[in-house]
């Protein structure tokens, strides 16, 4: 079976905002998710990382769950193809999700965040995907019906640390 994401843009120019399926939204590009991602990683006192990851999945968890309860997106796969989809449409990169007894496994084949680092200031050995992370941790819960805050994401392998595909492990808490 296959499903596509439904969207509808509307930009609101009085307030300047602009508006995805109703829910406020930012259309990131990588210069802007690189930069804010680098803040994160240079507040290391505030946790800022940890932060953005969670910030991210707190921004995603309502947006995924209320999209698939008001489309009537209820299989598994059907979740997992607009998480997939809504992940590229936002501007965030290209992921596929795979779903396990006791949470998930994801490839990026393509992450504008770890792109955009390599082309401002090159490859680290660190990975830097907070928000992909933060994404993945939404997603999963989303999907499996579960709270916010269920499952624990680790980044395996990274783009900015000269590997072909970054690959996660989400894991329920």
């Amino acid at each position: 079976m296959s499903i596509e994401l439904q969207t509808k843009q509307v930009f609101d120019s009085e307030r300047m905002r602009h508006y995805l399926n109703g829910e406020l939204s930012v259309l990131h590009c990588h210069h802007y998710s690189t930069l804010f991602t680098q803040l994160a990683d240079d507040a290391q006192l505030l946790k800022g990382a940890k932060l953005l990851h969670e910030a991210s999945a707190e921004s995603f968890y309502p947006v995924l769950t209320k999209y698939y309860r008001e489309n009537n997106v209820t299989s598994t796969e059907e979740k997992v193809a607009i998480a997939e989809q809504y992940y590229g449409f936002v501007g965030l990169g290209q992921v596929q999700l795979t779903l396990s007894d006791n949470g998930a496994t994801a490839e990026m084949q393509h992450s504008h965040v770890d792109e955009g680092w390599i082309k401002k200031w090159g490859n680290r050995e660190e990975p830097v995907n907070y928000i992909g992370q933060g994404f993945l941790a939404a997603a999963v819960a989303a999907i499996n019906g579960n709270s916010t805050g269920s499952y624990s994401v680790k980044e395996t392998q990274s783009i900015v640390a000269g590997a072909q595909t970054s690959q996660f492990t989400i894991t329920k808490k």
